[in-house]
């Protein structure tokens, strides 16, 4: 349990620097390198979360840190988005989260989701399970994708990259943080969620972790596992949700994507 104690007091240490600033009330700026927009309440998390989390032959993976390659010789490296979901943080929408992971030779062991605008926390390992705010927790029982909650990325929704999925039969749920998504998926809030467009290692490695721990899958669109602390840290998309639905949700974006 100590990886996971680890992880909820960062957790806790991030939410209390994040607290600092106010929802849809902080101003934002495109970083230099084009990835999106940046706020200081991302910044201040990851100074915590650093500090809160590295120890010594460890290797570190962040969205608001300068990549250091020296973690690809690292067996344990913390991969994490100090707030994913920072356009819905800076709009005042509940859905963005603090994202920790821990990649033990490349797979994800252990990892921690808190969303402090819900007060909802998310912990999970593959040792220990998961929990949801305290509670022992698992992915849904549903066995039939007909009628299952689908959370879609809500930028994906607005540039039309769900349309061909809308008459099909799914329900449909624009939700920010693709990390939050995947948390609400591992604790059964929703059936499944995808994203059929690249996304880098922090924005995933938390919640492929807790995926797993809650007895859920999490795979690329290649069908192969996710492997994190790569050189260059992008998957080309994933798929998540209770594992009856893996070949149904297959076969569905197959579908869409020949046009039946």
């Amino acid at each position: 349990m100590e990886d996971l104690d680890r992880i909820h007091e960062a957790l806790k240490a991030a939410v209390s620097a994040i607290s600092a600033f106010i929802p849809g009330a902080v101003k934002a700026e495109q970083k230099s390198s084009g990835r999106g927009p940046v706020t200081e309440a991302d910044r201040a998390a990851d100074r915590v979360l650093h500090e809160a989390l590295l120890q010594e032959g460890e290797g570190w993976l962040s969205e608001e840190s300068e990549d250091d390659l020296s973690r690809l010789g690292k067996q344990r490296v913390w991969v994490v988005d100090p707030l994913d979901g920072t356009l819905e943080f800076v709009a005042g929408i509940p859905e963005w989260c603090v994202s920790i992971a821990l990649a033990d030779n490349g797979r994800v062991v252990a990892g921690g989701i808190a969303n402090p605008a819900t007060a909802e926390t998310f912990l999970g390992s593959l040792e220990h399970g998961l929990t949801y705010n305290g509670m022992p927790a698992r992915v849904s029982e549903r066995s039939a994708l007909e009628g299952a909650t689908v959370l879609a990325s809500r930028s994906e929704v607005k540039r039309g990259k769900w349309d061909a999925f809308q008459n099909g039969p799914v329900n449909i749920c624009p939700t920010g943080s693709v990390a939050y998504k995947l948390a609400r998926v591992a604790a059964g809030l929703a059936d499944a969620t995808w994203t059929l467009t690249p996304k880098n290692e922090w924005d995933v490695a938390a919640g492929v972790a807790l995926v797993e721990a809650g007895g859920g899958f999490a795979e690329c669109l290649d069908k192969s596992a996710p492997r994190f602390n790569r050189r260059t840290p992008r998957l080309a998309g994933l798929i998540a949700g209770a594992l009856p639905l893996r070949e149904q949700i297959r076969e569905l974006i197959r579908a869409v994507a020949s046009g039946q």
